[in-house]
């Protein structure tokens, strides 16, 4: 089975060396850069399956490099961040960060979230397959969105998309019609952690508009003052 392969973005090159021993324990192939300009020249030559990016690197910072992959890839990033450093992890968010860990961070905790969002995160071909959809599934007019394969087919086309957008849309689609406030949202898709920072759900649904478009039989409705719901519209 060929080894998932893992971009180490980080110029101390201790804590740099120090990741890479810890995955490659774990069976990961990893390569370390130690600078933005070069991490954008390595991504499209090593195409990793997930990026460790640190947030302050020399020359093109973290947030950049981020945004110029984000162009071109929806592969899984997790930013890097000094305890003490000014990090905005919704800024992070909305570039497209997948996740965060602060410095120092424990080895296996490290691991553990690389490998929780490597098993979220599954690349979709352009088309979706004419197969049958199985597990666990909602399905709309011209939307289909499936968490066991994190999956979504919208207007016959595959949709790339991070985890926790995914996640989002199912968990709404799967009560149509109801309202969830903000904190409920960040409870059940993203859990303690993120608790009292709202404007995480505001950028993830922010982000799932641009992707889903309105339809006819349903909506990402805003209730104001309160929070969202998946509006299922009766014919």
């Amino acid at each position: 089975m060929e080894k998932q392969k893992i971009l180490i973005v980080d110029d101390d090159s201790n804590i740099a060396e120090l990741i890479s021993l810890y995955l490659t324990k774990e069976c990961f192939e990893t390569k370390i850069v130690s600078d933005g300009e070069a991490a954008l020249l390595a991504f499209p030559a090593f195409r990793p399956d997930l990026i460790l990016l640190d947030l302050m690197l020399p020359g093109i910072d973290g947030y950049q490099v981020c945004r110029e992959i984000r162009k071109d890839s929806d592969v899984p990033i997790i930013m890097l961040s000094a305890k003490g450093e000014i990090f905005d992890k919704v800024l992070g968010l909305e570039l497209g960060a997948d996740d965060y860990i602060i410095k120092p961070f424990d080895s296996k905790e490290m691991v553990a979230r690389v490998k929780a969002v490597l098993r979220r995160f599954k690349p979709q071909p352009t088309t979706a397959p004419a197969v049958p959809i199985t597990g666990n599934f909602v399905e709309y007019p011209d939307l289909i969105v499936n968490l066991t394969n994190y999956s979504v087919t919208y207007m016959g086309k595959s949709v790339e998309m991070p985890p926790k957008e995914l996640e989002l849309l199912y968990f709404l689609a799967s009560s149509p019609n109801q309202v969830f406030t903000r904190e409920q949202l960040l409870d059940n898709i993203w859990g303690y952690e993120y608790i009292g920072d709202t404007r995480t759900v505001d950028v993830h649904i922010k982000r799932l508009r641009e992707k889903i478009k309105d339809h006819p039989n349903w909506s990402l409705s805003t209730v104001w003052g309160i929070g969202y719901k998946f509006e299922v519209k009766s014919n």
